[in-house]
């Protein structure tokens, strides 16, 4: 905006009223537009496609390795390309008929709020009090399939939080394959727990690797002083 002020500077007086209104908008969204499609979206997409295909080349391999690669990158980003990467895999498997591997994919993301939660109630030294009020927030977000509810901390702490997170979210993941877990649903979190199957061992599959991620968490976060 700041570059496009100062070329539009040079027209008359007249199309001072426009530019705000039109001049500002259209060429500010075209420029983002041409810069999107040919400079960003190459590279991304590409990098998608990679991660696509080495997931996709693992389809017949160890459904546990499989479903620990899974969830760790549910984790990982928090909703960036990886993680994009991973739900896109997981829903596309759906159409295909295979429902274990989006079970995994959404028991990974789920973990990192959850850990998070039980972390701030459990270990309550390692965190500020503001953090601390999150628990109950970031425990309905974990359940919920929302992994972004993680992102306030991994963004203040990403060295100590990530790694713990994607600890809990691979265990996560690996155990709900190891259980020949399915989901038929590409979202819903706990809630679409009755189209699951073995719910007993999703269930378990979740409570370990939340606990994994918060001693993972516990270990990496120092007390505050």
């Amino acid at each position: 905006m700041k570059g496009l002020r100062k070329l539009f500077d040079y027209l008359p007086d007249a199309f001072e009223g426009l530019k705000p209104v039109l001049l500002y908008p259209f060429f500010g969204l075209l420029l983002m537009a041409l810069l999107m499609t040919f400079i960003i979206n190459p590279p991304v997409a590409a990098i998608n496609t990679a991660l696509t295909n080495a997931l996709n080349s693992m389809g017949g391999s160890s459904k546990v390795i499989l479903g620990m690669l899974l969830g760790g990158m549910m984790a990982i980003d928090m909703g960036g390309p990886i993680n994009k990467a991973a739900y896109v895999f997981g829903t596309a498997s759906i159409a295909s008929g295979n429902y274990d591997i989006m079970a995994a994919v959404m028991i990974g993301g789920m973990v990192p709020p959850l850990a998070i939660a039980l972390a701030t109630f459990f270990f309550k030294n390692r965190f500020t009090k503001k953090e601390q009020q999150t628990t109950l927030t970031n425990v309905i977000m974990g359940l919920s399939f929302i992994t972004e509810g993680a992102i306030p901390f991994a963004a203040s702490d990403p060295l100590h939080i990530l790694p713990a997170c994607v600890a809990g979210s691979a265990v996560a993941g690996a155990l709900s394959m190891f259980f020949n877990c399915t989901l038929m649903a590409p979202h819903g979190g706990i809630f679409v727990i009755g189209v699951i199957s073995n719910p007993l061992g999703y269930l378990f599959a979740l409570a370990v690797g939340s606990v994994v991620g918060m001693f993972g968490l516990a270990l990496l976060k120092k007390p505050l002083k």
